[in-house]
């Protein structure tokens, strides 16, 4: 919920925007300016007061409050008990997966096996874990930041290295649009650093990509998961023929 604070913010904002002096919004609400300037300054007023100042910005209390909730800032992580809440159920989880990628409850009906109740009782606790904010029609607004990402040793990392890796690895990487290196060096401890940078501007690209995709028809988009990994690794097999 947005606090007062967060709202008296927006307003002063709102003011600006409409350049409206303190002296205007005073008249507006039959007080002196020194009061208005006061009141603002200290940021603390009942929501009679905030939606009075709503009527005379010809601004709709809804709207600002929802100004509010799209200024929150975006997570880049999830708690390690947020995330133990996702992999709790394998419906959540998959719901969760697909909220990332921005799909509708009828896209998510649509192509799983899990009612309608289901899917809004998902997205419920969704809201509740703080990935989404669900609002009104079971839309939704996502939480998470572009750059986000699941914790490397979390609750949803460790539920894919032991479900799911597998699966993901005994495909062809054939098809269109898809591909599979494996790269093995030797190279300086200070530049490897670099190539995890520009791995995670790759992953970037790919989920900037992923937004902007989303006006194009479902008919025009393909799921692609782009995995990219790189570690101080020896196969344990070859290690144990070490000297």
């Amino acid at each position: 919920m947005s606090t007062t604070i967060d709202l008296v913010l927006a307003l002063k904002q709102e003011l600006k925007r409409a350049r409206m002096t303190y002296a205007d919004l005073a008249r507006a609400l039959g007080m002196a300016e020194s009061s208005v300037k006061r009141m603002l300054a200290k940021g603390d007023m009942p929501l009679s007061r905030i939606d009075a100042i709503c009527r005379a910005l010809k601004l709709d209390f809804a709207e600002l409050a929802q100004r509010v909730a799209d200024a929150q800032p975006l997570l880049r992580e999830l708690t390690h008990a947020q995330e133990k809440a996702v992999v709790v159920d394998k419906k959540l989880l998959l719901v969760a997966i697909n909220v990332l990628s921005q799909w509708t409850l009828e896209q998510i009906t649509g192509a799983y096996r899990i009612s309608e109740a289901e899917c809004i009782a998902c997205l419920a606790q969704l809201d509740r874990i703080g990935i989404i904010e669900l609002r009104p029609l079971n839309r939704y607004r996502l939480k998470l930041a572009k750059t986000f990402n699941w914790r490397p040793n979390g609750p949803v990392m460790e539920f894919f290295r032991e479900n799911v890796v597998l699966d993901y690895y005994s495909g062809g990487f054939d098809g269109p649009g898809e591909g599979l290196l494996l790269v093995h060096g030797s190279i300086s401890r200070t530049l490897a650093p670099s190539f995890v940078e520009r791995l995670q501007r790759v992953a970037q690209d790919f989920a900037q990509q992923h937004q902007a995709d989303q006006k194009l028809a479902a008919a025009d988009r393909e799921g692609y998961t782009l995995l990219l990994g790189m570690r101080n690794w020896e196969f344990a097999l070859f290690a144990q023929l070490r000297r």
